[in-house]
């Protein structure tokens, strides 16, 4: 089969979909690889590395021309017309955007948003959403010690002891465990904060303190169990005592990363105006969820900015700074779904009794797959 590889082009994504591993595999299998010229530069990849692997550098039309196109961001308005109808299509497409489902399925696209995947243990090795989210958890701490005037770690020296910085993670999904993980090899005092009581394990074996907000209703503790790996929706009473005791500690906070993000909704506000105002002046906000609304409104999207004397950091896409390991997981990602559609004869197939294939189908045959 044909497979294309293009060059992303939003704004702010260095990524690229393949990797010289993974197209050695698919040239293995008897697949005819076209990446475009200079799609992997950002990631620390030369046109040379793809070719030594098997690849042909095309241009820009030879990678969309492919039969099947394998992308980081869904396809632009001006790359649509690109495409062939037919065409497969494999990429984070954001499957909540309906108009952009809807011009996919105009297109004639068969299309795979990989954000869709079900949280079970066969689809773990397509989780594109756990891989990105693991380097940015890494690097929203990195950026914290970077704007940080202060160190992490406790110093104690002739001159004095510094003390270690304080570090408060609201939202202890994958990005918040990473950051947690990575905050304590750097030394600092961690305490974190999420709906799930079934975190709480998770936190303290990695040397966080959790911050424990009891449930007084059943109603409570059912909307804390999540649904399939999310968190849902929290009652207001449960909210409003959670506010409380966050508020002490982002007061006492050198450093807070916010990670709470609800698929398809806006992000949830954690962290008040008022709890910036009564942070530290020098103190960083690290907000995860800048692309959707930010966890903090005072959060600029795109920016970092200082408000009340504390420094908030917008990055909406933390895994793009760390392209070459970022484009490294996603593509092992993509290769895994792709087991499951790629027949043996080389021939591209939709298994509609797979679970995997059909959570992730957003179009086919001119329509949109998705509710």
């Amino acid at each position: 089969m044909l497979i294309g590889v293009p060059l992303e082009t939003a704004a702010g994504e260095t990524r690229v979909a393949a990797t010289p591993e993974t197209v050695k595999k698919l040239k293995a299998q008897g697949h005819v690889l076209r990446v475009q010229s200079g799609a992997g530069i950002a990631a620390s990849v030369t046109d040379e590395a793809y070719a030594t692997a098997g690849a042909e550098i095309v241009d820009r039309a030879g990678a969309f021309g492919a039969e099947l196109v394998l992308k980081v961001r869904a396809p632009s308005v001006d790359e649509l017309p690109l495409l062939k109808t037919g065409t497969a299509l494999v990429g984070m497409l954001n499957p909540f955007d309906r108009d952009g489902l809807q011009r996919l399925a105009e297109a004639g696209l068969t299309s795979f948003a990989l954000e869709a995947a079900p949280r079970t243990t066969r689809a773990q090795s397509m989780d594109v959403l756990s891989s990105q989210a693991n380097l940015a958890g890494y690097k929203a701490i990195m950026i914290a010690a970077d704007r940080y005037q202060r160190i992490f770690p406790m110093l104690m020296t002739a001159a004095g002891t510094v003390k270690a910085a304080r570090v408060v993670i609201l939202g202890v999904g994958v990005a918040g465990l990473q950051a947690i993980a990575t905050a304590k090899r750097l030394g600092a005092v961690i305490e974190a904060s999420d709906v799930r009581p079934s975190v709480k394990e998770q936190v303290e074996s990695l040397g966080a303190k959790f911050i424990d907000v009891p449930y007084e209703t059943a109603e409570e503790k059912e909307a804390a169990e999540g649904v399939g790996g999310y968190a849902r929706p929290m009652p207001q009473s449960w909210l409003d005592r959670q506010k409380v005791e966050v508020a002490k500690r982002v007061a006492a906070a050198d450093i807070v990363v916010t990670t709470a993000l609800i698929p398809g909704r806006a992000a949830p506000v954690l962290v008040t105006e008022e709890m910036v105002k009564a942070m530290k002046p020098g103190s960083v906000i690290v907000d995860l969820a800048a692309a959707q609304g930010g966890n903090c409104p005072l959060t600029e999207a795109g920016k970092i900015v200082v408000k009340h004397s504390v420094t908030l950091v917008g990055e909406t896409n933390l895994p793009a700074l760390v392209a070459a390991d970022a484009s490294a997981l996603y593509a092992r990602n993509v290769l895994d779904f792709l087991k499951l559609v790629l027949t043996k004869e080389g021939t591209f197939h939709v298994p509609m009794d797979d679970d995997i294939v059909v959570a992730c189908l957003v179009s086919k045959d001119g329509k949109v797959q998705r509710a």
